[in-house]
């Protein structure tokens, strides 16, 4: 049987070691850590901005320049792998079309472009006329809702209609005595049907007249239906608004991605740094791990390389601002940081765009001698060519490079 290891457990990471599993390969992941999921938004974005806001990223990835990772993708893999992957997960963690933007409410009031979302969330997709009641909870410090129907209220759907909203609070207890309570907190708590009953005729008796009750996104952790039940007490539809880490839509997304990981029969080693790899030839043929009691050797087929960028520490910078990924040596597109620093804190970043380049099937190359190692594949944000936070399409990125990379190792690359 063929095998493969991959290394990360972000989006990529994980994407890749379930695509390959699911065509029959033994995959091994070996993560440091449990990937940046749980710090996310719960949704997967394809492009909102490329620079104004995008209703229709398939489309507007035509516009993106030749170095970005779409380019070398194409349209076609980045709505396929994306639509797979939202197959895999089920509508009951994530629905839409990569083909179309919801937009969606932000933890300030803004509004958000993003491809596939959590179902909890779609009611609150951006529409001319609609009216929210967003509702607060006071002991919940991390949603302001004032200021998010505030902003709200000032602002235009995309097909130029006017939004109306209003604010109201709640004051309920996720468990007694606790002064400071997380989202993740409040979500355990919504796992319980009773408790969840009581949140919602709390919001009932607050929330006034309005299309749809836009709440903090803690409507439960394992239990994806409490969104529905808040709803039915409501009569009327709910939207959850992603709240700053630890976010409970990343996490029920990190936690059924793996579930489906671990279900596929791939062999899951967290906690240990991969250090280095030993090569015959040009052919990579283990990973270190370096694991108590010594280094081990993950020897496979082929590697799927998929550890983020400069937020994961995948991508080093030292005090004189030299830029090297320690793990391959692969080669970087830029490899002085001071250069890439620009004195507008808003502006464009070229520091986050530095990764390495990749060839058609995601092989990473040097500028002069080609593809480094035949069975070596990147995926993610290790990727060079994309700013992903300010585009909004770190995630697309991750899913379709990682598909590539799978499908390449497989032979079912198109």
């Amino acid at each position: 049987m063929r095998s493969a290891v991959v290394i990360g457990a972000g989006l990529a990471g994980l994407t890749a070691a379930l695509r390959l599993a699911r065509a029959g390969v033994g995959v091994t992941l070996a993560t440091k850590g449990p990937g940046g999921l749980q710090l996310s938004q719960g949704t997967v974005d394809v492009l909102g901005y490329s620079p104004d806001r995008v209703t229709k990223p398939l489309e507007a990835l035509g516009s993106l320049p030749a170095e970005h990772p779409y380019a070398s993708v194409g349209a076609d893999v980045v709505g396929s792998a994306t639509s797979w992957l939202a197959e895999q997960l089920g509508p009951d963690l994530l629905v839409g079309d990569p083909e179309s933007n919801f937009h969606l409410p932000t933890a300030v009031g803004a509004l958000r472009p993003t491809a596939l979302a959590q179902p909890s969330m779609v009611a609150g997709d951006a529409v001319g006329g609609r009216s929210y009641a967003v509702v607060g909870v006071r002991q919940l410090k991390d949603f302001p809702a004032d200021l998010v129907a505030g902003n709200l209220a000032r602002s235009t759907a995309p097909d130029g209609g006017a939004l109306k909203a209003h604010s109201a609070w709640i004051s309920l207890r996720a468990r007694d005595g606790e002064a400071d309570p997380s989202p993740v907190t409040y979500a355990r708590a919504m796992d319980d049907e009773a408790f969840a009953e009581k949140f919602a005729r709390e919001v009932a008796a607050v929330a006034g007249e309005a299309d749809v009750v836009a709440l903090p996104a803690v409507l439960g952790l394992r239990r994806r239906d409490a969104w529905r039940q808040v709803a039915d007490v409501l009569g009327r539809e709910v939207c959850e608004i992603p709240l700053p880490p630890p976010s409970v839509p990343g996490l029920r997304l990190y936690e059924a991605l793996l579930a489906l990981v671990r279900s596929a029969g791939v062999r899951f080693i967290q906690g240990s740094r991969i250090t280095g790899f030993t090569v015959e030839g040009d052919r990579v043929v283990a990973a270190t791990l370096a694991a108590a009691g010594g280094p081990r050797h993950l020897a496979a087929d082929a590697f799927v390389f998929a550890p983020g960028g400069f937020e994961s520490g995948a991508l080093d910078v030292d005090s004189h601002g030299t830029i090297t990924e320690p793990v391959f040596g692969l080669p970087l597109t830029a490899t002085d940081a001071n250069a890439l620093i620009p004195p507008q804190y808003w502006g464009p970043h070229p520091l986050f765009e530095v990764g390495v380049r990749v060839d058609g099937a995601g092989r990473p190359v040097h500028p002069e001698h080609g593809v480094v190692h035949p069975n070596l594949y990147a995926a993610g944000g290790l990727i060079a060519g994309a700013e992903r936070w300010r585009e909004e399409s770190g995630d697309g990125v991750a899913v379709a490079t990682a598909v590539r990379a799978a499908d390449h190792i497989t032979g079912g690359a198109r």
